[in-house]
């Protein structure tokens, strides 16, 4: 099965969870949504997001959604699940499960506890411990959702000492979010820090173009044409910057 690293790159994207009328997980309907992401050109699927409505899943649903988009992607394009948790021991219960089911990788944003710069870096401190080396994480900034600020300080400080930590999920808004990731890439390429993967969520992609510009290398968000995205990040990549926008 895949694994997450640090060069990932392209549309990362995330999936839906579809439910029955009576609220039960629509697992047929699943396969449907994974053959569709697929086809479209998607490079990796992330489960259990913000997106995946991951809050309304009880336990044992978030276990049996996520095995069937493993089983139906058959090792075709890493998954992510996300992970986040009130604890830490429902986080590593979770982690652990989808791990040996195949994931590529876990995906963790910080509780709403978190305030100070200290807090932010010990809270992925334990999580890197939580989880252990040989899970590669992604360390969510999504302060819209979680309330919680990571400063280019503390993310820089995370990738230069957290070595399980392989992708950022840039989420904050563009001004300082812009300016955010560009500073993160720009540590990686004068070797202040590692280079990590990099994948933008703001907005549906509605800022890709000025995120891939900056450094991104790719997308980690939902969007009802998937290929647009595909089509926008293999632009860029292909230095077609007015092609992408």
């Amino acid at each position: 099965m895949p694994v997450l690293d640090e060069s990932s790159k392209g549309v990362y994207l995330i999936t839906v969870t579809p439910f029955a009328d009576d609220g039960a997980l629509d697992l047929e309907s699943t396969d449907r949504v994974v053959d569709f992401y697929l086809e479209k050109g998607a490079a990796g699927l992330t489960v259990l997001g913000v997106m995946g409505e991951a809050p309304k899943l009880t336990a044992a649903e978030a276990r049996a959604y996520t095995e069937r988009v493993l089983k139906r992607v058959s090792g075709r394009v890493p998954v992510i699940v996300g992970a986040s948790a009130p604890g830490f021991a429902a986080m590593r219960e979770l982690a652990t499960s989808v791990m040996a089911m195949g994931a590529a990788g876990v995906m963790v944003a910080p509780g709403a506890a978190v305030r100070t710069d200290d807090q932010a870096y010990n809270y992925f401190e334990m999580v890197a411990e939580t989880l252990g080396g040989d899970v590669p994480f992604c360390m969510q900034d999504h302060p819209l959702a979680t309330g919680v600020q990571l400063s280019t300080s503390v993310i820089l400080r995370v990738i230069k000492s957290i070595a399980s930590c392989v992708m950022l999920k840039h989420e904050d808004w563009p001004g300082p979010g812009l300016a955010k990731l560009a500073a993160v890439r720009a540590a990686g390429a004068n070797g202040t820090t590692r280079r990590i993967s990099i994948l933008a969520g703001n907005g549906g992609g509605l800022f890709l173009p000025e995120e891939l510009s900056r450094g991104a290398d790719g997308a980690m968000t939902g969007f009802a044409y998937p290929e647009m995205m595909v089509d926008v990040c293999n632009a860029h990549a292909a230095g077609d910057i007015e092609g992408g926008a």
